[in-house]
């Protein structure tokens, strides 16, 4: 009896480390985001675009970005 509470503990300590470490990883790739996606927008419209042009532009761009970097630090 003693043995199964110890492997609850463990396994409770696992998925909270783990839960810890994906909120980490999501709060970087956000930072990311938002640095893309502010670059994105001024250097489009410094191009003569309009701002709804850059807005779908760099949030399609940025978000592919975002995405491929959750996908990097999950696997990592």
């Amino acid at each position: 009896m003693a043995f199964n509470k110890l492997v609850a503990v463990f396994l409770v300590f696992i998925f909270f480390g783990a839960t810890l470490n994906a909120d980490r990883a999501i709060a970087a790739t956000d930072e990311k985001y938002k640095s893309c996606f502010d670059t994105c927008i001024g250097e489009c419209m410094t191009g003569q675009q309009g701002y709804t042009f850059c807005e779908m532009k760099c949030d399609e761009d940025c978000s592919e970005k975002e995405i491929m970097d959750k996908l990097k630090s999950r696997f990592n």
